[in-house]
């Protein structure tokens, strides 16, 4: 099922009508990001009448800044939150092996180590009850047990890793996925089995009846200016950093406090390093990733307080700096600014019920809390892009009361939008490589991101044969993945293709504004643009990606933000229903 301008026009008008003469609806979800649209397909599936909405676009907040792991959260063992671990390592198995298999995939990581005996038998043991933890749950043969290596096996797997110093390392395995395509899977997924979306579709209060009980909404549709008022049997606000709004929403205390943590991450080219695992290392305030991602390194995370705005969290020089200094530090090679091609950064919502002020968010729990401030309005707040499916579930529980019990959860038995078939569509991709000339790379690439719907994407080939072609200043897409975007996948501006449906905004130098012309001409011919809407989106992203390049140059969260501020934001920001992917 596509998300297009009809469709959304579509669920707004469902909105409306829900607050005139029609039914309400069963579940108004607020938020876009991976627990709103977790939340939207589990209300669905239990045959809920649901609307998600988000401000901006479908995963624009916390879930596209991820470390693109999909992990049970090794560093939590440390904290012996092992609740936290249990869940997570279960919802990864559900995730490799029935979930979304097309998505995300496998990857072997080095625990390098520098002391014989106590650090091999530390890890050794952590490693050894996180796959326990695993073997006790379903999926327990996606991934290989652990196995420890010498000094010649560690740098056989990570050749540009420092190995003067390390004696060998303990190697296990998680996994990867790209964040912000799982979000729009999971709304496509939503909407193919009866929910209703919107984005670009601000909550901008919640109303109660006379009994103080939450019935409604009022939302203002952010490409037009219009207010729109809606009805709902319950609301469900999925708003991860913004959680503390909802008291501004409902005019209640929301109950939940989320403190937000920043993480930065470096994006530097495949070739750079010579290495073909994962590495993590344990630093003073975090651990740091080297994670094989696509053509590229990820490199991070930091772990550090926000203070300014929510909107736009941005890396500063001394973040940048930071990584590469602790990279350097475990690495053979020097890398330095000039490797890196892109960067990002992102908030974590991290639940801190009775924290005090002060404590280090390294210190706060991922682990997540539903709450109902006042009848009708279920809040969640805290936990991680891993057990989003787990959260969905317990928010829609704790809605739902007892009827809960009458409607069961069942997402952990339905396969999102491309699972189903992706293994009879590898078996086609030859054939396909040869006869579009595509090179074992894209053939790779578009079943990572495209699964068996790749079928829908070879429809659009067959009426325009050009679309089979790279882009010119960006070959490692398709000009089809950018019309398919358009088409199928709910793109309204061209930040949505340029940072969430492609990640042109790190992957290439220039936030990919090289590349901007082609994109934006496909998209215009796809969405009805004309020449004044079109060069207004080329302009929109040129000044938002100067921006953040004029962020990056301070060296601190506060010049970073005044540097950034709101440029070229294309609907205007407001802190109450902020969004939330």
């Amino acid at each position: 099922m596509p998300l297009t301008v009809e469709t959304r026009r579509h669920t707004l008008q469902k909105l409306a009508e829900s607050s005139g003469a029609g039914e309400p609806i069963d579940v108004l979800v607020i938020g876009g990001g991976v627990t709103g649209a977790g939340v939207a397909l589990d209300a669905t599936t239990r045959g809920l009448d649901t609307v998600v909405v988000e401000a901006q676009d479908w995963a624009s907040g916390t879930s596209q800044w991820s470390t693109k792991l999909v992990h049970g959260g090794l560093r939590y063992l440390q904290m012996l939150d092992f609740k936290l671990v249990h869940e997570a390592l279960t919802e990864r198995g559900l995730l490799l092996t029935r979930l979304a298999p097309h998505l995300v995939r496998a990857m072997p990581f080095l625990i390098p180590l520098e002391h014989r005996m106590w650090q091999r038998a530390y890890y050794g043991a952590g490693v050894t009850l996180y796959d326990a933890l695993a073997n006790l749950m379903p999926g327990r043969r996606a991934l290989p047990i652990h196995r420890h290596r010498s000094r010649k096996g560690l740098q056989r797997k990570f050749p540009d890793l420092d190995h003067e110093a390390a004696i060998g390392a303990v190697e296990y395995y998680d996994a990867t996925v790209d964040d912000a395509r799982l979000v729009s899977t999971l709304v496509r997924t939503a909407v193919s089995y009866g929910a209703h979306a919107a984005s670009r579709t601000q909550v901008v209060r919640i109303t109660k009846d006379e009994e103080g009980r939450v019935d409604g909404a009022v939302l203002k549709d952010l490409e037009t200016g219009d207010e729109i008022e809606c009805r709902a049997k319950h609301i469900i606000n999925c708003t991860g950093v913004w959680t503390d709004d909802v008291g501004d929403l409902a005019d209640t205390d929301g109950g939940l406090h989320v403190l937000a943590s920043k993480g930065i991450h470096l994006v530097i080219p495949r070739e750079r390093l010579s290495g073909t695992s994962g590495v993590l290392i344990q630093t003073e305030t975090s651990v740091l990733f080297f994670v094989p991602w696509s053509r590229y390194w990820i490199v991070g995370t930091t772990d550090t307080a926000w203070e300014e705005g929510r909107q736009h969290p941005v890396a500063t020089s001394a973040d940048i700096e930071y990584v590469l200094e602790h990279a350097n530090s475990v690495l053979s090679t020097e890398l330095t600014r000039d490797d890196v091609v892109g960067w990002y950064a992102g908030l974590r919502p991290l639940l801190q019920p009775g924290t005090k002020e002060g404590t280090g968010s390294s210190k706060v729990s991922r682990e997540h809390t539903v709450a109902s401030p006042v009848p009708g309005l279920t809040v969640v707040g805290g936990g991680k892009l891993t057990t989003y499916r787990v959260m969905a579930k317990d928010a829609v529980d704790f809605a739902l009361g007892d009827r809960a019990e009458d409607l069961p959860c069942i997402t952990d038995e339905i396969p999102l939008l491309g699972a189903v078939g992706e293994g009879a569509m590898r078996r086609r991709m030859p054939a396909l490589a040869e006869k579009f000339g595509w090179s074992e790379v894209m053939v790779d690439h578009l079943l990572h991101r495209y699964g068996s719907l790749i079928h829908e994407l070879l429809e659009l080939i067959e009426q325009d044969p050009s679309l089979a072609e790279p882009l010119e200043k960006a070959p490692a897409y398709l000009r089809v993945e950018v019309a398919y975007a358009c088409t199928h996948e709910g793109v309204l501006h061209m930040e949505d293709l340029m940072m969430r449906r492609t990640r042109l905004v790190y992957e290439v130098e220039r936030k990919g504004m090289n590349a901007l012309p082609e994109v934006a001409a496909i998209a215009a011919d796809r969405l009805g643009w004309d020449s004044q809407k079109e060069e207004a989106e080329i302009a929109s992203y040129r000044q938002q990606m100067e921006a953040e390049e004029a962020a990056a140059q301070q060296p601190d969260d506060s010049a970073a933000a005044r540097a950034r501020g709101h440029v070229g934001d294309p609907a205007p920001m407001q802190p109450v229903g902020a969004p939330t992917g």
